[in-house]
């Protein structure tokens, strides 16, 4: 069994992240051994929201611009409402979700993050998962909208809001593990031929 200490989430995000969508998956992430980064698309603190309020901020490690998504397993991407509306504006940030659905790597998306999924033209056929008011942003994008808690279809895991974060973390961190054997059974398999 790989050790998910092997891992190295990307999280994506800018000002107006729903506070819990990122900190508490991070947390979860971080205690599981897993390594994360934080990209924005500057360095400066970006502003967490508490549904509608302000809550805490938190310093990217990077920006957006300095990404070379190869050096990454998975992606993470939370919600808010203004995090995902500026993020899909932003072509870079468009840029590194095509090149995680490319890869087939693992991609996370909760609440309103679906909208870059739905910008970065990786739903159609995909069954999803997402806060109320994206679902016929997804439909009309191809995707398979259903309301549950968690929805993993292939490398995709989505999720509809903060409640859903215990689901979410857990679904990512099952991800990540079975990922991760999967790539050691295949060096191994590799190194016996």
């Amino acid at each position: 069994m790989a050790e998910l200490s092997q891992a190295h989430v990307l999280i994506i995000a800018t000002d107006g992240f729903e506070q819990a969508e990122l900190f508490e998956p991070r947390k979860a992430l971080l205690d599981a051994g897993v390594k994360v980064t934080l990209a924005s698309i500057k360095t400066d603190p970006i502003q967490g929201m508490v549904f509608d309020d302000k809550g805490d901020t938190i310093t990217p490690d990077t920006t957006l611009d300095e990404i070379d998504t190869e050096d990454f397993t998975a992606l993470l991407l939370p919600g808010g409402v203004g995090n995902p509306d500026k993020l899909r504006m932003n072509d870079r940030a468009v840029e590194i979700v095509e090149e995680f659905a490319d890869d087939g790597k693992l991609i996370a998306a909760i609440c309103h993050a679906p909208w870059l999924l739905i910008e970065a033209d990786v739903v159609d056929g995909r069954r999803m998962t997402s806060w109320p008011s994206l679902r016929v942003d997804l439909a009309n994008a191809g995707a398979e909208v259903v309301d549950e808690e968690v929805v993993r279809d292939g490398p995709f895991i989505t999720s509809r809001k903060p409640d859903d974060i215990p689901a979410f973390n857990k679904a990512i961190l099952a991800a990540l593990q079975e990922d991760l054997d999967d790539q050691e059974a295949d060096e191994e398999d590799t190194e016996e031929a």
